[in-house]
């Protein structure tokens, strides 16, 4: 059971529902969801004054992972400084400095298999390249 505002569009997928925050109209204070047993509703109500709306949305949370983080996220500058990473003789396309530090993709999945990734040690280039 999906409600309209859920599958507002047509080509299938799912547009994501807004959630905000309510007040309490009286005295200002968040309102927390809580089920009304006797008449099977949620209802939003207020633990200050005890003051209490029917929802109009039966989402009360929702949590949207994102993974798709890029192949070489938090790579910085500093990583061709540091000295627990292996060092070889790659020469960088960018300034052709000849040393880089090398490390294998971070991004697990099928596709990227053994991707290694070169950053160019030279200290005003930084350039990260496979």
């Amino acid at each position: 059971m999906s409600s309209p505002a859920a599958s507002a569009s047509g080509d299938g997928k799912k547009k994501a529902e807004q959630i905000t925050f309510r007040f309490c109209s009286e005295c200002s204070n968040m309102l927390y969801p809580k089920e009304d047993e006797a008449q099977r509703k949620l209802m939003y109500t207020c633990r200050t004054c005890n003051y209490s709306e029917e929802a109009t949305s039966f989402c009360v949370y929702r949590n949207v992972l994102n993974n798709a983080s890029g192949e070489t996220a938090g790579v910085t500058q500093d990583v061709a400084s540091d000295p627990t990473l292996p060092r070889a003789k790659q020469t960088c396309p960018a300034c052709n400095h000849t040393e880089s530090v090398f490390f294998q993709s971070q991004q697990r999945s099928a596709e990227t298999g053994m991707k290694l990734f070169y950053v160019c040690c030279n200290s005003d280039c930084g350039n990260i390249f496979q």
